[in-house]
């Protein structure tokens, strides 16, 4: 695991372990800064049509390059999850949608140095052109029971599995 910091991103002094909360922290002994390394917030947009859900394909130029996914990405500081989904959904696909319930969250462990907690929500298409765009190359409708592969993130697989119980034939 790596660390992102080594020096205290407030005074600048040398940052030393300490025991806290029964987990090893960096700890600044100057200012007392504790280093707390917490996941960051993705979020998802599961749209579907019918037995088909769109999923996007991920450029040459993003992480997962060439794997499939949910239109998806990070919450920006202060941003809501509902306007991150939206946001991330119009950049990805160029649709516009209106925003619903969750569908699921699972923490996400595929990558050792970044821990992210995933919000799948359901979308509904109220606007916009599909067209793919920022990290994927490629948006296409699949039925949920032939989908591509490979998928990008482990947690899609999760989520596509339970999109398929729920319809039925799984």
């Amino acid at each position: 695991m790596t660390q992102p910091y080594r020096f205290c991103p407030l005074c600048a002094a040398a940052l030393t372990p300490i025991e806290k909360g029964g987990r090893v922290r960096l700890a600044c002994p100057e200012c007392g800064f504790i280093h707390y390394r917490n996941p960051t917030v993705g979020v998802a947009a599961v749209i579907l049509d019918g037995n088909n859900v769109l999923l996007g394909r991920r450029s040459p130029t993003s992480s997962y390059s060439g794997a499939w996914c949910f239109p998806c990405g990070h919450v920006e500081w202060e941003e809501d999850v509902r306007a991150a989904t939206h946001r991330e959904c119009l950049e990805e696909t160029g649709f516009e949608v209106a925003v619903h319930e969750v569908i699921a969250v699972h923490s996400n462990f595929h990558n050792p140095n970044q821990h992210t907690v995933g919000i799948w929500f359901r979308c509904e298409i109220v606007g916009g052109t599909l067209q793919a765009g920022d990290d994927l190359d490629l948006v296409a409708w699949f039925s949920l029971f032939d989908l591509p592969e490979p998928l990008a993130f482990p947690t899609d697989q999760l989520v596509l599995t339970q999109l398929q119980q729920t319809v039925g034939g799984a």
